[in-house]
């Protein structure tokens, strides 16, 4: 489960799902900044407008009645709402104040339109919180200078609660959609694991698996549901195949058996010196090596059914390489090469069928033996590492040319230098079945000289 979500992020579809947020977010940010745009100007054009109004009282007072009239104007609108919004300032050539609710003039200067906004205090207190404020600045005759304007606290404080509401608001938004994408990609992810893993099962040679579907009727259940008939069609198809080889093999084996049989009584009846004696005999001998080929072919069909796997239990791949290189020391020392091993443990156990295995190593062995010239050395070595079990069978002769590595597990695929040994070709693909069919994985490389052969097992203890 732990490594599943570990895989999400790395996933196609989390990618996929990225992207969607992504546009998701820009959208929403694109429509919360033209809110807070939208929102933020009516409230700036609303306080223009009302400075605007106001300066537009004071002009028509100044023009009917002067500067007494203004003065008047100004102190009247103070003393009505002392607390109030308005800013008002008219100050003389020395920047002294004439009348109005602050205490001096900006330090700021005005823009070219003459508006300035300026940090003020609550005329006639002395407390230290400021307030932004936003104003206009005209010059007037005799060096007089006057300001109106308006305290924007209550609109600064608007304007940083809507931005606020759309940053969290855009937040949230991303969270969701971040943890939709994940919660989509984790579904959809399981859903192709399942999958994949029945596709590894089917491949290791177990066709009665089938993909299980979720009941929802969606489009992965539809396409299950397709690729479950197709596997149906596949497995009666292969098991017609299989019943037609096995029916082959069994037929011609007995008649083969019953020839030999005839031809060993033949050569009993013959002089042992003769020429019809000998010929007897290798009739024999081709009678037996058509035998071998047919048995190793119905050994291959059952391990490739995976009906063996039932009888699996744990086996000690120490002793068995001990009896192995038992077996072989005597036919290696005949070809006058040395046959060493090595285990990194006094006991390696994995899961699976001791019999087989055996047979396995044999192969192997008995390859690496029939191939390597005489003097030649030969290794075995089993270790494990990380919780896997791992065997090694080694040689210096002339080796398996890199583009030839894959083909030689193929049925009756021979390579060009060996086909004057002995042999059927049937080898390698009973080692690759019954390496498949532990859920083992072979591995052919250079030994620089010779071949090296890996043998890696998922899962060993000690």
């Amino acid at each position: 489960m732990r490594a599943r979500l570990a895989r999400v992020p790395r996933g196609s579809i989390f990618r996929l799902a990225l992207l969607y947020v992504l546009l998701l977010a820009g959208s929403v940010g694109i429509l919360l900044g033209f809110i807070y745009w939208s929102t933020a100007g009516y409230m700036d054009r609303q306080t223009t407008e009302t400075i605007e109004a106001e300066i537009r009282g004071l002009a028509e007072q100044y023009r009917r009645r002067g500067l007494v009239g203004l003065t008047g104007l100004i102190s009247e609108r103070v003393a009505r709402d002392p607390v109030g919004a308005s800013v008002y300032l008219l100050v003389d050539e020395h920047f002294e104040r004439v009348v109005g609710n602050l205490d001096r003039w900006p330090s700021e200067s005005p823009d070219a339109e003459g508006w300035i906004r300026f940090r003020l205090r609550e005329w006639g207190t002395d407390h230290a919180e400021e307030h932004e404020a936003r104003a206009q600045v005209f010059l007037l005759r005799s060096g007089l200078m006057l300001l109106v304007g308006r305290d924007i606290r209550d609109l600064e404080a608007t304007r940083r609660l809507i931005l606020d509401a759309l940053t969290w608001g855009l937040a949230i938004t991303l969270a969701l959609a971040l943890a939709g994408a994940w919660l989509m990609s984790a579904t959809l992810t399981r859903r192709l694991d399942a999958i994949n893993q029945t596709s590894r099962e089917i491949m290791e040679g177990d066709l009665t698996r089938r993909i299980p579907l979720s009941g929802s009727g969606d489009d992965f259940d539809r396409l299950a549901d397709g690729l479950n008939r197709m596997l149906e069609r596949i497995e009666a198809l292969m098991a017609g195949v299989r019943q037609v080889s096995d029916n082959i093999a069994h037929d011609l084996r007995t008649p083969l058996t019953r020839l030999r049989n005839k031809l060993e009584l033949l050569a009993a009846a013959l002089p042992e010196s003769s020429e019809s004696r000998l010929l007897a005999e290798e009739a024999i001998a081709d009678a037996e090596e058509l035998l071998a080929t047919f048995n190793a072919l119905l050994r291959i069909a059952r391990l490739e059914s995976g009906s063996r796997r039932s009888a699996f239990g744990p086996v000690d791949l120490v002793p068995l390489i001990e009896d192995l290189v038992e077996l072989y020391e005597p036919l290696a020392a005949e070809r006058e090469q040395r046959l060493d091993w090595a285990a990194g443990a006094s006991s390696i156990v994995v899961e699976g069928d001791r019999d087989l295995l055996f047979q396995v190593m044999a192969n192997l062995v008995d390859n690496a033996i029939k191939y390597t010239q005489p003097g030649g050395y030969i290794r075995l070595a089993v270790d494990s590492a990380d919780g896997s079990a791992r065997v090694l069978v080694a040689d210096d002769g002339p080796g398996i040319a890199p583009e030839l590595r894959e083909q030689v597990f193929r049925r009756f695929f021979r390579v060009d230098d060996s086909r004057a040994t002995p042999g059927s070709g049937l080898g390698l693909s009973l080692v690759q079945a019954v390496v498949a069919l532990h859920r083992a994985h072979i591995e052919l490389s250079d030994n620089a000289p010779g071949l090296r052969v890996t043998l890696s097992f998922g899962r060993a203890s000690q």
